[in-house]
């Protein structure tokens, strides 16, 4: 009897280590990957809104000139999820913006003097609502890799291509082709042991994003060959968008105060920049009459 009751005590010793050792989320799995990433990138409490900050620099490129600093940039986004039906994924609903900035003084612009053309044109920056996906269960894997010790990255490159908003022939300053074309690459950098804790449901995350585009449509560079690189480094907020800087707080209650939270109703389709340039655009032509 003292015999099995040492063996039963042994395996219940060794059936406690391997449940400490064991993950939370094993990340080859696609339900409990999808899961992971919404930890990550908003909240698993519903209740919660997450806001991710970034700043950057914007580039040109110019296949006949060497590469130019044009703008400095400040963008957030702000999310909640809400489960699907059935238990069978999540939504996650945001708006984001972002500002186009002096490179040197780091100033929100109102105009800009494209240097390529010598035009002053005006400065629309981005306010993008919705920005909206749903992850359904097994549909998708968020790609990861492990950093050395208790470093992850889950990660993300999104190729695009597709038609654009703007076609040339109704966009000649604006559009040099009736095709989007352009890619936005995601990193995200986390604790994995923060990620792996049963009693943490917002996981604190660094962001790198990369952006490859067109020229924008306000700088109306026409058919110029070239495209523009952004560069931006961030992370997520402890206490969301009372965390942000305060030049970026005041922009938008002067603008847009509904970005101080996340949309209260998912919807679709998405906001984009040329989308919204188009509808600002559209809409001020039916203001003057024209």
């Amino acid at each position: 009897m003292k015999k099995l009751h040492a063996t039963l005590f042994l395996l219940f010793v060794i059936s406690s280590i391997y449940a400490q050792k064991k993950p939370l989320y094993n990340l080859a799995d696609p339900k409990q990957n999808m899961d992971a990433y919404v930890k990550m990138r908003a909240s698993l409490d519903t209740t919660e809104e997450a806001v991710f900050y970034a700043k950057g620099a914007i580039y040109t490129y110019d296949p006949e000139k060497p590469w130019k600093h044009v703008f400095n940039f400040e963008m957030y986004n702000i999310a909640r999820v809400e489960k699907l039906p059935g238990d069978s994924g999540w939504r996650l609903i945001t708006r984001e913006m972002l500002v186009y900035q002096d490179p040197k003084t780091n100033e929100i612009l109102k105009t800009w003097k494209n240097p390529f053309t010598n035009e002053e044109v005006e400065v629309v920056h981005v306010w993008n609502d919705p920005v909206n996906q749903i992850f359904r269960y097994g549909a998708f894997k968020v790609p990861f890799e492990k950093l050395g010790k208790d470093r992850i990255n889950l990660y993300n490159d999104v190729t695009l291509s597709y038609p654009s908003p703007l076609k040339k022939t109704d966009w000649p300053e604006q559009s040099r082709s009736d095709v989007y074309q352009g890619a936005e690459l995601f990193n995200f950098f986390l604790s994995e042991s923060e990620l792996q804790n049963p009693k943490i449901k917002n996981a604190q995350a660094d962001i790198s994003w990369t952006r490859f585009s067109d020229f924008l449509p306000w700088m109306k560079m026409g058919a110029k060959s070239g495209n523009l690189l952004y560069q931006s480094r961030g992370y997520k907020l402890k206490n969301g968008f009372n965390d942000l800087p305060t030049a970026i707080k005041d922009f938008v209650m002067a603008n847009y105060p509904e970005y101080q939270h996340a949309p209260e109703l998912y919807s679709s389709p998405n906001m984009t920049s040329w989308k919204y340039y188009k509808k600002i655009m559209e809409e001020r032509k039916k203001k003057s009459g024209q």
